[in-house]
């Protein structure tokens, strides 16, 4: 017998005892019975049920192995299938390879040929504009032709026409020339008579004209000496305070001053205006201030300032702006604004010339620049200080309004001109030019003239100086 078909009834027999058995509790021992004798005809035998069992167990093994036989046919008829489709694939990938292939070929052919046409468009369009520009020239110059020979028959008639009225010309001058010699003849007979007279008239003239000369030159005389009387008496006598403060006070100018800068809390802006006058040095004509009275200070550190605009105004005149502002070489806290010669005119002020003698008279005059009061105070030369004098506060003469000498206070000589400014209460600082020493430019934008720096300079040239002249 087959051993697997052996197993397989072993394992069915084993199966059937362990799923028939009672494992929970024994059988209670049955008590013996008498056997039956069995019929013969009902009765089985136990090798025939193992037969039967076998037969069954055959049976589905077979049926089994023809599902499977079937299965395996079904897997290779689609295995088969799936094959013959693959390379029915690789047929078609491979012909579309070729096929891409000879269209890209085509595609390259018809790029050449697309190529070859559009060359030779541009060559037969070439060609066409050449032929066009060609025809176009011949069709200028055969207007120009044209209009040339239009111009020449223009001319022809012209000419022509002047010959036949030069013709005319001619007969009427000709006429004309003898009327013209006999007036001639006319003319020179009453010019030969007027001669004499005209001969006598100009002597007459030349008379009236020597006569008219020497008085005038004697009037010149007399009045170059009157004015030279005048100078020498105006210059040898000085002139009453009353009226120079009342000078003053008609020319005064009035200086606004607007600086911006960042502060802690945003942008800060500080204003001045100050009054001041117009002097000269001979050369340009300038504002005179001292540093106190613009927006600038050396009371504190120098700061970088962002804009500065500078404005002069006078009553009933228009404002003017000025471009920068000077700090004098003579002493920093003297600064000055430059203005050209039709600025000055447009301020309808007087430009005060600097004292050409500052010692000529004792005393000078002190005004406010506010025009707050004025009076005569005295001056004396400090040794050893150049450029400055002392004024003696003791024997100051206060003649309008309540106030004592202090810096920015102008003074005047009693001569009418400039004497110089107050740079302290006690120390007068004497004019002679306005040479600069540093300049800062107005502008909306003034951050590239690094103002603090250049402040911090002058603040220690000030500092520098003797401690009375602080």
């Amino acid at each position: 017998m087959n051993k697997t078909l052996l197993l397989i009834i072993c394992d069915f027999l084993l199966l059937n005892l362990l799923a028939l058995t009672r494992w929970e509790k024994a059988e209670p021992p049955q008590g013996k019975r008498t056997p039956v004798a069995e019929i013969a005809a009902n009765a089985v035998t136990k090798e025939q049920e193992l037969f039967e069992t076998m037969r069954q167990s055959l049976a589905d093994e077979k049926a089994g192995r023809d599902d499977l036989a079937q299965r395996l046919a079904a897997a290779d008829v689609a295995l088969a299938a799936r094959e013959q489709s693959l390379t029915q694939a690789r047929l078609e990938r491979t012909k579309l390879a070729e096929d891409r292939q000879a269209v890209a070929g085509r595609l390259q052919e018809a790029q050449r040929t697309v190529t070859e046409l559009s060359q030779k468009v541009g060559a037969a369009t070439q060609e066409a504009s050449m032929t066009r520009d060609q025809l176009a020239q011949l069709q200028r110059e055969l207007a120009d032709k044209q209009a040339e020979a239009d111009r020449q028959r223009r001319e022809l008639a012209a000419r022509e026409k002047l010959l036949s009225d030069a013709q005319r010309q001619n007969q009427v001058l000709a006429m004309a020339v003898v009327v013209a010699e006999q007036e001639k003849k006319t003319l020179r007979e009453a010019t030969d008579a007027l001669k004499g007279q005209v001969e006598l008239e100009r002597s007459e003239r030349l008379r009236v004209q020597d006569a008219t000369t020497q008085l005038a030159q004697g009037v010149g005389q007399l009045t170059e000496r009157s004015a030279e009387l005048t100078k020498e008496l105006r210059e040898g006598r000085p002139i009453n305070a009353n009226l120079i403060f009342g000078d003053f006070m008609a020319n005064r100018v009035t200086a606004d001053f607007a600086a911006t800068r960042k502060g802690f809390l945003g942008p800060t802006t500080r204003t001045k205006s100050t009054g001041t006058v117009l002097v000269t040095d001979g050369r340009q004509v300038h504002a005179l201030l001292h540093v106190a009275d613009t927006v600038f200070s050396f009371e504190e550190n120098g700061l970088d300032w962002e804009a500065l605009t500078i404005e002069l105004s006078k009553a009933g005149r228009p404002r003017l702006a000025a471009a920068a502002l000077h700090f004098l070489a003579h002493d920093p806290r003297i600064v000055v604004l430059p203005l050209d010669l039709s600025q000055a005119t447009m301020l309808g002020a007087r430009v005060y010339p600097l004292a050409a003698d500052p010692f000529k008279f004792p005393e000078a005059v002190l005004i406010d620049g506010g025009g707050r009061g004025y009076g005569e105070v005295g001056f004396k030369l400090e040794p050893g200080e150049t450029g400055f004098v002392r004024v003696d506060n003791r024997f100051f003469k206060r003649i309008f309004g309540d106030f004592a000498p202090k810096r920015g206070d102008l003074v005047f000589a009693k001569s009418g001109e400039l004497l110089g400014l107050m740079v302290s209460s006690d120390y007068c600082a004497l004019l002679k030019d306005f040479a600069p020493h540093q300049t800062i430019r107005a502008g909306p934008d003034i951050r590239g003239q690094a103002t603090g720096a250049l402040l911090d300079e002058l603040i220690a040239r000030v500092r520098a100086l003797p401690i009375k002249l602080q």
